[in-house]
């Protein structure tokens, strides 16, 4: 949103300060898991304890993430370990995108409302309705919703193939979402996936051979 133009680079940081901030002073009673099943899957096993549990994220057809109240999410868990679906617990602080961030949106609200916006200079596809994102992404109500909503992984990789992006960067330390992407089948559209930054590779190799990939396929 900052490099497309929404708010400033000041703004944006103040935003994600504020939402970590938040975040973090919230109890560490959540858990997260990854569940390899499909959505429709998982919403039905989820529903009974909706009130204390949500879909964190769609990242693929069988690739989804719960979150939510840690006694509940484990016994959905056994549950769906029962049924033989794998499951894998992920090494996270709090539940995000759960019912459990309710008490920090409020206060994040606020802060949201004393930034400034404009509408986007470039195309951004919104992780919260995996589509092109429109005024909407300059409303503070919608950065209150990206907390606590779903993150459309998945139809985001969709719509980016739609828009025939040739070129696909993850930004980044290193490549955790490239791996999903190239599980995708939006991805078979795409001809190059590329890493900014690896961990143990040196940083300005790495970038400089992106760079050089970039070249080659033509990017000015």
């Amino acid at each position: 949103a900052c490099v497309a133009g929404v708010f400033s680079l000041e703004d944006g940081l103040k935003l994600a300060a504020a939402r970590g901030r938040l975040m973090g002073a919230l109890p560490q009673n959540g858990e997260m898991v990854a569940v390899s099943a499909d959505e429709a899957s998982v919403r039905q096993a989820i529903a009974p304890y909706a009130a204390g549990v949500s879909i964190a994220a769609v990242n693929g057809p069988e690739s989804v993430t719960i979150s939510g109240l840690r006694t509940a999410v484990l016994a959905i868990c056994a549950q769906l370990a029962a049924a033989d679906v794998k499951t894998q617990r992920l090494n996270v602080s709090h539940a995000f995108h759960s019912p459990l961030m309710d008490p920090m949106l409020e206060p994040f609200e606020a802060v949201a409302a004393s930034i400034t916006y404009h509408k986007p200079a470039l195309r951004l596809i919104s992780n919260v309705t995996g589509k092109l994102a429109g005024d909407e992404i300059t409303r503070p109500q919608y950065w209150v919703r990206h907390v606590r909503q779903t993150v459309r992984f998945a139809d985001g990789l969709a719509t980016l193939a739609e828009q025939r992006a040739a070129v696909w960067i993850e930004i980044g330390p290193k490549p955790a979402l490239l791996g999903m992407a190239g599980q995708s089948h939006a991805a078979g559209t795409a001809l190059a996936l590329l890493p900014s930054l690896r961990p143990r590779q040196g940083d300005t190799a790495q970038m400089l051979a992106a760079l050089a990939e970039l070249y080659v396929r033509g990017v000015e």
